[in-house]
């Protein structure tokens, strides 16, 4: 039996428990890569978020309330469910998202993870013990922060949801999560339906699909304490500004142009592969993906050479009729951004050096070789598959341009030398660093955020991340007799 067996979803939203209809009526789930109707979502309006935001203020106060033990057994339960239904995620992932195989199967294991690390989260300590100068006990303790509102983007809808929805959900508090409305199904429903079946109580969890006035709502909700956005850092600047006015804590993961130096020692050949997978990996439509090569002088021309020949022979088409390398960009909207930025780079003096085309919704990997600093596809995030080549005449100056970016979201260094690799790392501010690796790495353990305008720091994985996210710091002190005070 499938998760969506005979359960009424289609058209639906999940509220208070239950599939029904949202007050915005519904609309089609369309295949990128084909352009077919896969199904229907259900698309919340006003009275949804009110309706939701009350019930989990409700359910939340019951479900902080279970034994740790209990919301452990959830979450481990929910881990399985990954797994047990891995084909039938991983097809709509493909269909949906336009995700290679690849990158669904990934998806799918960091989401176990993801509800397997989230399970250790009730069992550990929730506090400490402070001197006090007074005779009396006196503690600092995590309390859950009630109702937490996830809103996550289209891209890698499982990892980008789950990360926020099991560690808030292990942590004592309600969730209510809001998917991007192109990838509604894979995350949002399937994510419902496997907390549904994993125990979790009624209200707990809740599903609403909808455009930025939903959003807004919920963000404002006086039951909603805590917001997690992932997504551009436009509108994440608009989140951020709404949730201070209305005194709530945001986290943001936004957006990123993460630079990949190759320097003067690196091998040609591993460089071009690390940097073709940091590109190309899911059409370029991650945070993390590699948005600049800084690249050592002596090694430029045999770089951009290798990377072009790489790109040339990637293969690029349905991800649900055969073995592609690269699928559809989400929409054409997203495809004629791409597009954009590539045309006026090359106007600009960069040259295409591969790619730079499309069919229908299928882009081309793309090199960008001598690429001016003020080219939009240097400066600005393309959110595709291109890869923009420019030369660097030492590692003072890869240093120097890699940090002249808004973003902060990751960085790769090649090198043989770590040490020397390292070094440089200390004076690029990113939250993310890899040395001798490309820009796009996930792990469910390890905290993950950017600074600058890649975000408000690591609020993602790792368990001392987690807490700091999704609790707050009560103190609390006790007397055996209440102390006397002058009057």
């Amino acid at each position: 039996m499938t998760l969506l067996d005979g359960v009424d979803w289609q058209g639906n939203i999940f509220k208070k428990g239950e599939w029904t209809a949202g007050r915005g009526g519904d609309y089609p789930v369309i295949e990128p890569a084909t352009g077919a109707e896969l199904g229907r979502m259900g698309m919340a309006g006003a009275e949804d978020v009110a309706e939701a935001a009350t019930a989990a203020a409700e359910a939340q106060r019951e479900w902080a309330a279970m034994p740790h033990t209990a919301r452990a057994a959830v979450l481990r339960r929910a881990g399985d469910l990954w797994q047990q239904h891995t084909e039938e995620i991983r097809g709509w992932n493909i269909r949906e998202v336009g995700a290679v195989p690849g990158m669904a199967e990934f998806s799918l294991h960091v989401a176990a993870e993801e509800c397997y690390e989230a399970a250790g989260l009730p069992g550990r300590a929730i506090g400490e013990i402070l001197p006090s100068e007074q005779p009396r006990l006196s503690m600092a303790r995590r309390m859950p922060a009630g109702v937490v509102v996830v809103i996550s983007p289209f891209n890698v809808p499982i990892i980008l949801g789950i990360r926020s929805v099991a560690p808030a959900l292990a942590l004592g508090n309600a969730v209510i999560l809001k998917p991007d409305p192109r990838t509604a199904v894979t995350g949002g429903t399937l994510m419902a339906r496997v907390f549904e079946e994993a125990g979790l109580p009624p209200g707990v969890l809740q599903m609403l699909p909808g455009g930025p006035e939903v959003g807004e709502a919920l963000i404002t909700h006086p039951s909603v304490r805590v917001i997690s956005f992932t997504g551009s850092t436009a509108v994440g600047r608009r989140i951020g500004e709404l949730a201070g006015r209305h005194l709530k804590r945001a986290h943001l993961e936004l957006g990123g142009n993460s630079a990949l130096l190759i320097l003067d020692d690196a091998d040609v050949d591993q460089a071009a592969t690390l940097a073709a997978w940091g590109s190309f990996f899911h059409q370029g439509q991650i945070c993390m993906t590699t948005g600049r090569h800084l690249v050592a002088d002596g090694l430029y021309d045999a770089f951009v050479e290798r990377l072009a020949d790489k790109a040339a022979a990637l293969t690029v088409g349905d991800p649900a009729a055969g073995e592609v390398a690269l699928g559809p960009v989400i929409d054409a909207g997203q495809r004629d951004k791409i597009h954009r930025l590539v045309t006026a780079s090359v106007e600009q003096g960069a040259r295409l050096a591969g790619g730079g085309a499309y069919q229908e919704l299928f882009y081309r990997p793309t090199v960008l070789a001598d690429v001016p600093l003020t080219a939009p596809a240097f400066a600005d995030e393309v959110f595709g598959p291109v890869a923009p080549v420019t030369r660097v005449t030492s590692t003072e100056e890869a240093v120097r341009l890699a940090s002249a970016s808004d973003y902060g979201l990751a960085l790769g260094i090649v090198t043989r030398d770590v040490m020397r690799g390292l070094a440089a790392a200390e004076r690029i501010p990113t939250g993310i660093v890899h040395i001798n690796d490309q820009t796009v790495n996930d792990e469910a353990n390890a905290p993950f955020g950017g600074v600058l305008a890649s975000g408000t720091g690591s609020r993602f994985g790792g368990a001392q991340a987690n807490i700091e996210a999704f609790t707050e710091t009560r103190w609390i002190t006790m007397r055996g007799e209440p102390p006397a005070y002058p009057f």
